[in-house]
């Protein structure tokens, strides 16, 4: 695939691949009860987009985005299971299978949301972006903490209401702007690399004979 161009194939900077990614698979748009944004789908656009921003094989990225191809399986694992017991209850083993497979889910994407903040947020630090490096470490904390408070109680573990539901959703939107906003960003494009340093020998050349 030809990534020739900044925004890759399609001109659509990283970043923002994952940004629209995180909205079909968080997001819910139902047509005669058939959710029009595929969640597979968004974890496979996450995962074109980790893979612009993926310099080598053992970078955060790489791990973010071997996460999110795990998840779009899982996902879709997720979205045939539900709709197979939907039905009524013919015995406690399909409900038991079908709340597990949700949990992994779950948790597979708070997981995968964490991972690809990391990778940002180690990758525009360094770069001297500190205050959205902050932003996105509150962001990505606040998802994981609520969306695991949610999870339980959405499970029964818990009365917390809809007070955590609201902001957890809050979190989620405000990081996908966060990403919309920082997608023509130098640092998160699929041409940027990681500046050189330099040796100790360029170091010494300017040195005068005998400075040691």
């Amino acid at each position: 695939m030809d990534y020739g161009q900044p925004g890759g194939s399609w001109g659509i900077p990283p970043a923002a691949k994952i940004a629209t990614g995180f909205v079909f698979t968080f997001g819910a748009l139902r047509y005669n009860g058939f959710d029009l944004l595929f969640d597979p789908a968004g974890w496979v656009l996450c995962a074109s987009g980790l893979s612009q921003l993926q310099r080598s094989l053992d970078d955060p990225f790489s791990r973010a985005r071997s996460t999110t191809a795990v998840m779009a399986c899982v996902s879709f694992i997720a979205m045939i299971a539900s709709a197979e017991y939907s039905g009524p209850s013919q015995g406690i083993s399909p409900i038991t299978i079908t709340q597990l497979i949700g949990i992994a889910n779950t948790l597979g994407a708070l997981i995968a949301v964490w991972l690809i903040a990391e990778a940002i947020i180690r990758r525009i630090r360094p770069c001297g972006d500190i205050s959205g490096a902050a932003r996105l470490d509150v962001l990505r904390w606040a998802v994981a903490v609520l969306g695991v408070l949610g999870m339980l109680a959405g499970y029964g573990y818990a009365d917390l209401g809809p007070v955590t539901a609201i902001a957890w959703f809050a979190t989620l939107v405000a990081l996908i702007v966060v990403l919309y906003r920082s997608a023509h960003s130098p640092y998160l494009s699929p041409t940027w690399e990681a500046p050189v340093r330099e040796s100790a020998g360029t170091a010494d050349e300017g040195r005068p004979p005998g400075a040691d």
